[in-house]
């Protein structure tokens, strides 16, 4: 989860604010923003959810040709 904190700190979240959000507890956050552990498929969507961003962006995912 590449962009993952810095798209939380750009939305003025804490760990604790987003894992609420999503669902989640706040270690599982952690461990997805150290890249220790990499959420579900669901879990992305959620996190993309409310980040207002796109799975791309969260995963630091570049288009081609841009």
């Amino acid at each position: 989860m590449e962009n993952l904190r810095r798209l939380r700190e750009a939305a003025g979240l804490t760990q604790i604010e987003l894992s609420a959000r999503v669902g989640v507890t706040q270690a599982a956050l952690s461990m997805w923003e150290l890249g220790t552990a990499v959420p579900s498929l669901p879990n992305t969507v959620r996190l993309a959810d409310a980040l207002d961003t796109s799975i791309d962006e969260l995963l630091g995912r570049k288009q081609a040709g841009l």
